[in-house]
């Protein structure tokens, strides 16, 4: 494998990370409604954590049918 090939392999491999954990940092801080755990009453506290449980669902069900979706292609 030549130089280019490698560095691209190497900057997909950091970009898909990088997107990745922008999304999940993006759905956490959806479901905690942008207040810090600290500000939070034990109420926000638990509607959060299942908000957060619902929101992860649906960021791992998206990328399911975005790998389907690039297999039918």
């Amino acid at each position: 494998m030549n130089f280019n090939g490698l560095l691209n392999m190497v900057l997909r491999q950091v970009t898909h990370r990088a997107t990745n954990y922008g999304i999940d940092r993006g759905a956490e801080m959806l479901a905690r409604r942008g207040k810090k755990v600290e500000d939070m009453t034990d109420q926000e506290r638990e509607e959060t954590a299942r908000s957060k449980r619902s929101t992860k669902d649906m960021v791992q069900r998206a990328r399911k049918m975005a790998r389907i979706s690039r297999r039918m292609r």
